[in-house]
């Protein structure tokens, strides 16, 4: 099964990720997208995060009605923090049966080159990057066979975004799913 990886903080999850993640799934060759939820980044702070466990309740919750998007805790289990190579190797290893695509936003892509080991990644594994508003998506030529521009619709929702506006109180059910919204709420994260 070609499976495509989505890795991230998903602090919280949000519209924007499952309108990408079911463009992925529906218009690509991917046939399931794989939330993988970062326990720790290299690139944030751990005290800039929810719980992680919070944060996979919270994507499986998101996913339970989408039968081809799925949600991982696969990261929890690997040293920290989190290097997209060494996540991608142990699925590949856990799961042979698999073909594994990486799924990242054209913000990512434009600092590609300092990920760890980008070249073993670009060697090993196909990439699916996606727009993002204020980065151009170039692919050198020498890479189109193992990455791919998508053409996917462009929503510029952060989860910065939508902490910081429920920290100011502000009405933003518009841009989560509904039972993530009630989650939030019920449970008071995000306030000041």
């Amino acid at each position: 099964m070609k499976i495509g990886i989505f890795s991230g903080s998903f602090n919280p999850i949000h519209m924007g990720h499952l309108i990408l993640a079911n463009y992925i799934s529906e218009f690509t060759d991917i046939e399931e997208v794989w939330f993988v939820v970062s326990p720790q980044s290299p690139l944030k702070s751990k005290s800039e995060l929810s719980n992680e466990h919070i944060r996979l309740e919270m994507v499986t919750l998101a996913l339970e009605k989408y039968p081809r998007l799925k949600a991982s805790d696969f990261e929890f289990h690997l040293p920290r923090p989190s290097y997209t190579i060494n996540t991608l190797d142990a699925l590949q290893e856990k799961y042979p049966e698999h073909i594994f695509t990486l799924i990242i936003g054209a913000d990512n892509w434009s600092t590609f080159e300092n990920w760890k080991e980008h070249d073993i990644i670009l060697e090993k594994y196909n990439i699916m990057v996606y727009p993002r508003l204020g980065f151009r998506l170039a692919i050198p030529s020498k890479q189109k066979t193992k990455v791919e521009a998508l053409e996917s619709p462009i929503i510029e929702i952060s989860s910065t975004f939508i902490r910081e506006a429920i920290s100011n109180g502000k009405e933003i059910r518009t841009f989560l799913p509904d039972e993530i919204y009630e989650y939030i709420i019920r449970n008071k994260l995000y306030n000041k």
